[in-house]
Order: structure tokens, then C-alpha cells, then sequence
């Protein structure tokens, strides 16, 4: 691919993506329904409504919580190369894709080569050296060692990928079972109490509010 539409491609991207954008905040500018009122414009921010001065220190929670998301959201972006190397493997074993072609015959067998789509998607994904089409075979014995190359590639990304989304659901279950993703930490100790040493606390905070 040329550096110039690797650009073009940036450059569609980017006026899409601006442009979707636009209509969308240009549309819920005309349709969405305005009604301002006190609660509606009250300051609220992170789920958590304010109190009191905003010159206060911040609960360090919410920097953890948004952390442990940028983790795993940023750990999203590892699939798509997986994606990309998983569909040109799957594209080379593709029947109705041509793998190799014929250059000529000789006294004893045809002469076949890589197609240059096929060469091409090998270097693609990282192939040294293409897999070629051997000339002792003929050229379904070719097409077949090809697209079992292609057939193996793909199963491989499979299992990289089953592995590492492996380790990332057991590092979310161990920020889970520490209770990281609680946002207030005492209300998660408070539910690992007892029913009875709850129903005390409660009744001493209300009797301390009565008083």
C-alpha cells in the first residue's frame, strides 16, 4: 500500500468521523427538547451530586476507578491487529481466492508461482520468507500447502488471542474480588458484615441522630 493512500485513508477517516460528529450534535441541537429548569442545571458531576465548596480534595476513587477503566479499555486496542492478521489468514483459505497461478509448462509438470495478492498478504503479515509453490507438485498439492500455512496462521491467532483475553478477565476478577471497582469502599465492608453487626451500627447512627 503507498504512502499516498495510506493518507487518503487517514484523510477519510478523519472527515467522516468529523462529520458524524457534526450532524449529531447539529441534529440534537434542532430535535432535542429544551427544558431548563434548577435541578437540571444544578452542577453534578461523576454521578455524585455536590456538596458543599467545589475547593475541596477530590475522592482519590474516582482516579482509581478511572485508571483500572483506562486499563482495560486501552487493552481493547490489541485486538485489532489480532483482527487484521486473523482476516488475511482467513482470506488466503478462502477457496474462491487464487493462491497460485500457472507461468508455463515444461516436458514434465506446470510451472506455478504465488499470485502477487497472495505474495502480497503474506508480506503483509509478516512472512520473511512467502510460502512458494513447490515445482515437484502440481498445483493443487500447491494450493493446498499454501492454505494449510494460511489455515495454521489463523488458528495461532486464535489462540493468542483466547490467551491474552484469558489474562485480562483474570486481572479484572482480581481488581473485582479486592473490591477496586466499589465506588466507596465502606459500603462494600459493610455488606461483607453480618446481618446483626449492621442492624447495630444503623441503630446506633439513628439514635445518635436523634439525639
Amino acid at each position: 500500500m503507498s504512502p499516498t493512500l495510506v493518507a487518503g485513508y487517514l484523510a477519510l477517516f478523519f472527515v467522516v468521523g468529523a462529520a458524524f460528529l457534526f450532524v449529531n450534535l447539529l441534529l440534537g441541537r434542532f430535535l432535542r427538547p429544551k427544558n431548563p429548569n434548577e435541578e437540571k442545571l444544578s452542577v453534578y458531576e461523576c454521578g455524585e451530586p455536590t456538596i458543599g465548596s467545589s475547593f475541596v480534595q477530590f475522592d482519590l476513587r474516582f482516579y482509581v476507578v478511572a485508571l483500572l477503566f483506562i486499563i482495560f479499555d486501552v487493552e481493547v486496542a490489541f485486538f485489532f491487529p489480532w483482527a487484521a492478521a486473523y482476516g488475511k489468514s482467513t482470506h488466503l483459505t478462502d477457496p474462491g481466492f487464487a493462491v497460485v497461478e500457472s507461468v508455463g509448462e515444461t516436458a514434465s509438470s506446470e510451472s506455478v508461482r504465488l499470485t502477487p495478492k497472495a505474495a502480497q498478504i503474506q508480506r503483509e503479515l509478516g512472512v520473511q520468507n512467502p510460502v512458494a509453490p513447490e515445482p515437484t507438485k502440481d498445483r493443487a498439492a500447491n494450493e493446498r500447502t499454501v492454505r494449510g500455512a494460511a489455515s495454521l496462521l489463523a488458528l495461532t491467532s486464535i489462540g493468542d488471542i483466547l490467551v491474552f483475553f484469558f489474562v485480562l478477565m483474570v486481572g479484572f476478577a482480581y481488581v473485582w474480588s479486592r473490591g477496586d471497582l466499589d465506588w466507596v469502599r465502606a459500603v462494600a465492608e459493610e455488606r461483607s458484615q453480618p446481618a446483626s453487626i449492621q442492624s447495630r451500627a444503623e441503630a446506633g447512627s439513628e439514635s445518635v441522630l436523634a439525639g
